[in-house]
């Protein structure tokens, strides 16, 4: 089958084909703060740098092109694409060649809906025509399925907006996204890898283990949910499964089997064996770094008991053993138990790791609202018949606090750009303490000496009869 990556834009139809065909765009400013220099790197407990005021550099990064991804359209005349299918427009065709399902072509858009103005992501059957209505009743089984590590369908239905019999189904959208065989078993990644075993002085070409028992813990947590509801997956393959994140997997194309040979449900044992085989299939073709491993399973097995612990092993043995009616998901669980344990750790962490950088966010949160009611105030040319209200009573006071904060000048008049200073006024300022500061007018003829609680007071009072209802 072709390589059903229905989240992530390729290589050669991601966003940044559009700035270089006959769309042009001009890509975002990630790196809006340079890295840090050598001889500022080791600095002092007391002292800070301006990075650390804000997110790291590669999630702000990672944030805007995701952001950027999702937000990326097409001018559909230009690329024959409908202006509308059902009620999703904006089409946007995130591969560059077709897959395959059954002999029928199939292809990915990203698209908008007009219902709640989301965007998700439609997988097109194409040349398909619907013969039993009672197909479409296993997406409604599907619908609900809510895992983390499933992407989620939302609907199909048929469609004639491409000129022909489509079958659609639409799903998440999960913008940036790469499929598990991009990601290890493309030319591309052999080359990432043989770079990285360069570095380290390695012979080897192997992916960590602790990243293995990651993957198997995602996929048998998911698998537990799906063959729990009475379902089957059916499409556990490298090219069907998305890595949304650093090692962060989610099941894909689900339903799609189940609608285009709809059985009733009679063969599910059968599908659910083998998605237990194909699971088995994929744990060593990520360990032996191969697809075609599976063929030569002594040799294969030789090279997992070299190189990974016998948990692993004995995981990989009961997922490729015959199919008995014994055999089920729930063993499987059992047997993930030594690296369910060390996953369940990690994402403990990431998750503290998360919550610390959105606490530092909380901080630019608030400042950004004190800097809006400071913009709303200052310099307003007229308010309530009086054009001199920005520059008389309290306003005058806050527009010499504006000055005292971004307007200063060394000795030399060279205007002082101290980003350090700026932000301790406005955390002062929001926490309204006592610490008095003297503000000067730019004709130096007045001079007050107030404090940040004062100024403070000013500025909600001057907001509030902006916001306040007048007759």
């Amino acid at each position: 089958m072709g390589d059903m990556s229905l989240m992530q834009p390729t290589a050669a139809m991601d966003p940044y084909y559009y700035m270089n065909s006959a769309y042009p765009r001009q890509p975002l400013q990630y790196h809006m703060y340079a890295p840090l220099l050598p001889h500022i790197s080791n600095l002092h407990p007391h002292q800070k740098t301006l990075q650390s005021f804000f997110i790291p550099e590669n999630l702000r990064e990672q944030l805007f092109k995701r952001n950027e991804a999702t937000i990326v359209s097409t001018p559909a005349r230009e690329v024959g694409l409908p202006l509308e299918v059902h009620v999703y427009h904006s089409l946007c065709l995130l591969e560059d060649k077709p897959g395959s399902f059954f002999g029928h072509s199939s292809w990915v858009y990203k698209a908008t809906s007009r219902v709640d103005g989301k965007s998700y992501a439609l997988l097109r059957i194409e040349g398909f025509r619907l013969v039993n209505e009672l197909a479409m009743k296993a997406v409604e089984s599907w619908r609900q399925i809510k895992h983390c590590s499933v992407v989620s369908i939302r609907e199909a239905f048929t469609t004639r907006a491409f000129g022909d019999s489509s079958l659609i189904f639409v799903y998440d959208y999960h913008p940036c996204a790469m499929t598990l065989f991009d990601a290890h078993f493309s030319p591309q990644a052999h080359t990432a890898m043989m770079a990285q075993r360069q570095a380290i002085g390695s012979n080897t070409m192997l992916v960590p283990e602790t990243t293995l028992w990651s993957y198997i813990t995602q996929i048998t947590s998911a698998l537990k949910v799906i063959h729990t509801a009475g379902l089957a997956l059916r499409t556990l393959e490298p090219s069907k499964i998305l890595m949304t994140g650093k090692n962060r997997l989610r099941l894909n194309c689900s339903s799609i089997f189940d609608v285009l040979q709809y059985d009733g449900g009679q063969n599910l044992a059968r599908y659910q064996q083998e998605d237990l085989l194909s699971f088995g299939k994929l744990v060593v073709a990520l360990a032996c770094n191969s697809l075609q491993s599976y063929h030569n399973l002594p040799s294969s097995f030789e090279y997992i008991s070299r190189f990974y612990s016998p948990e692993l092993k004995n995981v990989v043995l009961y997922l490729l053993s015959k199919p008995l009616p014994t055999k089920n998901i729930d063993e499987v669980v059992t047997l993930i138990a030594p690296g369910l344990l060390h996953e369940v750790n990690c994402s403990q962490y990431y998750t503290d790791t998360l919550e610390s950088e959105l606490s530092r966010e909380l901080e630019n949160g608030r400042l950004v609202r004190l800097m809006s009611k400071l913009g709303f105030v200052n310099e307003r040319p007229e308010f309530d018949d009086d054009p001199r209200w920005a520059e008389t009573g309290d306003r005058y006071l806050i527009k010499l606090f504006r000055d005292y904060v971004f307007h200063q000048v060394n000795n030399n008049g060279v205007p002082v750009v101290d980003m350090a200073h700026v932000l301790t006024c406005l955390n002062k300022l929001d926490a309204g303490v006592d610490e008095k500061i003297m503000l000067v007018s730019r004709d130096e003829q007045s001079c007050l000496v107030v404090s940040y609680k004062e100024v403070k007071n000013c500025i909600s009072s001057a907001f509030n009869d902006l916001s306040s209802t007048r007759k």
